[in-house]
């Protein structure tokens, strides 16, 4: 966490709206920075191992590498991060667990729960 306490994210996703969208919702979130955002599964673990955020928001299927095979890699470099696989596709949670994964969020969740899942998986509490 920076100084300020704030948690870093990032977010991985091919798709630019659905990252514009993630950032828009975690800009909400006094307590939640979106430092840097990947296209692709290669472009999240260079991230990822260059920036160490606290939370990666990680899509499934993108090209390159797809986000199994990033959550991979982020674990076997032992980053001190986070990984929360973000999907449209139903039924990827064993795949995701397996992969590494910290947590798995459906593309079409609640606002509410997306911000509190990133704060659960760092293990923190909403600001007062």
């Amino acid at each position: 966490m920076t100084a300020q306490g704030r948690l870093r994210v990032l977010i991985a996703d091919d798709s630019e709206r659905i990252r514009r969208g993630l950032r828009g919702l975690l800009e909400l979130a006094d307590d939640i920075e979106a430092i840097a955002e990947a296209s692709d599964g290669v472009q999240a673990v260079s991230l990822a191992t260059q920036l160490e955020p606290d939370v990666v928001l990680m899509d499934i299927a993108m090209p390159e590498m797809d986000g199994i095979e990033a959550t991979r890699r982020i674990r076997a470099a032992r980053l001190p991060v986070r990984v929360l696989v973000v999907t449209g596709l139903p039924g990827q949670e064993e795949t995701a667990r397996r992969a590494g994964a910290d947590g798995l969020l459906v593309k079409d969740s609640d606002p509410l729960e997306i911000i509190r899942a990133v704060r659960d998986s760092a293990g923190r509490e909403p600001p007062a």
